[in-house]
């Protein structure tokens, strides 16, 4: 269960909510950016989400019910290490767009990851391997929570967040023109989870290139980084 939130309104403001059951997770702020890792048993620590210095932003919902045609094929594309290359800056999104649009993307077996993908300008690429990727050219908003777009309802999940696409969408219609970081901890507060916890709730300001961050819901507790070279400490702020 996952919850990601791009606004290009006065500027454009990125959010997550990483929902993690039984994971070992860390946030490592680096001079080139703020990553969510998972510790995996076989590669170590991944940086599989959070913010670079390009002003690039990758989140990974798992989608639920999980679709059979994500699973691993013989030639494609991993939509874990698009998804790296991307926020290493080792890929643009121009480059994630084209190799999911000409080739199949497929995830791990049994599961069916997807990627929320964001650019400095406010662009942003949804993938679902197996289904497809929808590209869109700086949207006012875009949503995704942990259902495919390609199905919308039509398949039933308890986990599939339909109630907080929603949430969130009815709170940026309600909120102002000059939607900012605080608006937005405010959508990934009314949306966060308990029963599979949200531990990380991160917002990018991608003009300012500034994250910001809080852990398990201690949203009295947000620290920030802005991203810039030889900016290698984070500030400890309380809001």
């Amino acid at each position: 269960m996952c919850t990601s939130i791009v606004v290009n309104r006065k500027k454009t403001i990125v959010g997550w909510n990483l929902d993690l059951l039984n994971m070992e997770y860390r946030v490592r702020p680096a001079e080139e950016g703020v990553y969510i890792e998972i510790n995996d048993s076989a590669e170590g620590w991944m940086p599989l989400f959070g913010a670079n210095a390009r002003g690039d932003f990758v989140g990974m919902p798992t989608c639920w019910p999980y679709d059979r045609r994500s699973d691993p094929k013989e030639e494609g594309n991993h939509v874990i290490m698009l998804d790296i290359d991307f926020l290493l800056q080792k890929k643009t999104l121009d480059e994630v767009k084209e190799a999911a649009q000409n080739g199949p993307v497929f995830s791990v077996p049994g599961v069916t990851f997807m990627s929320a993908l964001s650019d400095a300008e406010g662009n942003v690429l949804h993938i679902i391997p197996g289904q497809g990727c929808l590209y869109y050219e700086k949207p006012e908003y875009k949503i995704m929570t942990n259902f495919s777009p390609f199905k919308q309802d039509s398949e039933q999940h308890p986990w599939m967040g339909w109630d907080r696409y929603h949430k969130a969408e009815e709170m940026i219609h309600q909120a102002p023109y000059n939607f900012d970081v605080q608006d937005c901890f405010r959508i990934l507060r009314a949306v966060s989870q308990e029963v599979c916890p949200t531990v990380v709730s991160m917002v990018f300001d991608v003009q300012e290139r500034t994250v910001y961050w809080c852990e398990n819901r201690e949203y009295e507790k947000i620290s920030s980084l802005k991203l810039e070279a030889g900016c290698e400490k984070h500030e400890q702020e309380t809001h």
